[in-house]
């Protein structure tokens, strides 16, 4: 967490729910939760990620081949793939907090999505669901029908389903940890927070070098059927141990709570401000420890404002009518939302840079691969370097920077939650840039080598000329992600910490769907009169190199947007706390000089 006590009053409201459903039933409870259920849950999320991740780096190759999908239509439906899982999130998040709670959230978005890799893994299995191959001898290829793409699409619809509820498990781990855990460190959060995407990271790593591996060497059944494999085991060893997770009960609709705000307000509109000395004005939760609304964004404020005491309260203490009263917990989360808007759609832009992946996959096949004579690199495990920067940027920022920099200043030392958004927001600018030099080197290779019509020929080019911005963009991914994920928690209430774990996701999938409006728009405009589209199907006729110095300026604005936002949000909860224990360590001091003056004298 950013502010000392904001996060205490935030964690400290996880546990004291968690430590509330103990003295129900001290015999049962006892025993649940604490970290021996962290292996269960961060294991079901990374077996999860190892094998969906597994799915996607060669699809685009998969699509191309064997379903006889265009570059661009194939592209397309890799991003609205992506946006679609990363959109499944945001869902998941409010299902959970609202309905099943998030034990049975990650358990049916488990079984959800071995289902979706279970029926990817058959149509590699049963000849009947894709195209036939092409006969040679008269050079025609069948298409694919509606049905078999159908079938196709089916697959990736349940995983992105079944991935929006395996989200979860960052909020379901946290609600694990009781108050043996120091959870109310800020230090604690912020390692679990970098640990927890590190391991992601690890498993990426693993899925990008063997499941690549496998795909491309042994083929589609068995590259498929491994990441099936282990999805099914994945969801096994969630449930081997459901008995000792502690599952948080299901809390009221946010969105709900989110539109009684809006209209209340509305209807409140005319109302006069009281006179902020005046108490017990506003309503607010039973044992609730806020007595009034926040300033900022004050017009909300009139929705939970007491016209008459008798009329607006009933006799056990809720609203008579919860559409003409909100309380004030209700309005600070719809502010919380409304405040992080503009900061949360600065990630936008950095997953419309990272969203290139099928690119880099497209360049690498063109591209000398060779380590040694015996070996390549496959052309879809690039991504790999760039899960290695995000492991080593979170785990070496997190174990080796911080303590070193703290040693050497002698006091703690971090990096803000918004100032790791901007650092990720920077990195993604040179990332393009990069991407956008070594398209331009690359494609000029081809056309000296003579290879502009055979985008199959390998260059002589080496394609580690792809590893700096894998590398770039994994350090760009670290920040963004640690930073909007801290950010969020720091600044949301404690009944929103599910909306606050995947609002970052949001942000991808956001990105991945302007990715694709503006993938789709550069091919349009720049086909026209029948000129070759900048993302032709041959990448070496094309003009890839000027698409990436596109995307380049568009992160350059994006850092000065992200400035502006940030100016305008004002210190956040994490700045505001350090300045107000400034102030009080401060005042201490004087008062203990003055008291050794008047010794003294």
């Amino acid at each position: 967490m950013g502010s000392q006590d904001m996060e205490k009053e935030t964690e400290g409201s996880l546990l004291q729910e968690e430590l509330s459903d103990q003295d129900m039933n001290p015999h049962v409870q006892c025993c649940k939760g604490g970290l021996i259920t962290m292996p269960f849950i961060i294991g079901n999320e990374a077996l999860a990620k190892l094998a969906s991740v597994g799915v996607f780096p060669n699809m685009i190759v998969y699509l191309i081949g064997d379903y006889r999908v265009g570059v661009v239509k194939a592209t397309k439906i890799i991003f609205l793939w992506f946006a679609a899982t990363n959109f499944t999130p945001v869902v998941g998040a409010i299902i959970a907090d609202t309905y099943l709670g998030r034990f049975l959230s990650i358990g049916l978005g488990s079984i959800l999505t071995f289902l979706g890799m279970a029926l990817l893994w058959l149509t590699t299995m049963i000849p009947q669901s894709r195209p036939s191959p092409c006969d040679h001898s008269n050079e025609q290829c069948q298409s694919a029908t509606t049905t078999q793409m159908a079938i196709l699409l089916s697959s990736f619809a349940l995983m992105s389903i079944g991935g929006g509820g395996i989200s979860c498990s960052l909020a379901f781990g946290a609600d694990q940890l009781n108050n043996k855990t120091n959870l109310n460190n800020e230090r604690v959060l912020e390692s679990f927070i970098s640990w927890y995407i590190a391991s992601q990271a690890i498993a990426v790593v693993f899925s990008l070098t063997g499941i690549i591996y496998i795909q491309d060497h042994l083929g589609w059944k068995l590259g498929f059927g491994v990441p099936a494999a282990l999805m099914f085991l994945s969801t096994f060893l969630f449930f081997l141990v459901s008995q000792r997770y502690v599952k948080q009960k299901p809390h009221k609709s946010i969105l709900t709570g989110f539109a009684k705000v809006i209209v209340v307000a509305y209807k409140n509109r005319k109302l006069s401000f009281p006179p902020k000395d005046l108490d017990g004005i506003y309503h607010h939760d039973k044992d609730s420890n806020l007595v009034a609304p926040t300033d900022k964004l004050r017009f909300l404020n009139k929705a939970c404002i007491i016209k008459g005491r008798e009329q607006d309260i009933a006799q056990d203490g809720p609203a008579s009518n919860a559409w003409n009263l909100c309380t004030i917990e209700q309005v600070e989360e719809l502010k919380a939302i409304i405040k992080v808007i503009p900061l949360w759609s600065t990630s936008i832009m950095v997953s419309v840079g990272a969203s290139q992946t099928s690119f880099w996959l497209l360049q690498a096949k063109t591209m000398d691969r060779h380590i040694t004579s015996n070996f390549e690199i496959p052309a879809g495990s690039f991504s790999v370097f760039m899960m290695i920067a995000v492991f080593v940027s979170a785990g070496v920022y997190d174990r080796v920077i911080l303590p070193l920099a703290s040693k050497l200043r002698g006091k703690p030392v971090r990096i803000s939650a918004k100032k790791r958004i901007g650092i990720g927001v920077f990195f993604i600018f040179l990332d393009c840039v990069v991407s956008a030099v070594v398209e331009n080197t690359r494609r000029r290779k081809a056309m000296h080598e003579g290879y502009i019509d055979n985008p199959q020929q390998v260059l002589n080019m080496t394609s580690m000329w792809l590893i700096p911005h894998n590398i770039l963009c994994g350090i760009a991914e670290a920040f963004t992600a640690i930073g909007h994920s801290e950010f969020y928690y720091t600044e949301f209430p404690s009944s929103m910490s599910s909306i606050a774990a995947s609002l970052f996701s949001l942000g991808s999938a956001v990105g991945n769907l302007i990715a694709t409006l503006i993938f789709s728009i550069v091919n349009d405009i720049t086909s026209r009169g029948g000129k070759v589209s900048w993302v032709s199907d041959n990448i070496n006729k094309g003009h890839y190199d000027k698409y990436y110095w596109l995307l380049t300026i568009m992160s350059a604005v994006n850092i000065i947007y992200y400035l502006v936002c940030s100016w305008a949000y004002g210190p956040s909860a994490e700045a505001a706390s350090k300045k107000e224990e400034n102030l009080t360590e401060k005042g201490n001091r004087i008062h203990h000089e003055q008291e050794q003056e008047m010794q003294g004298s």
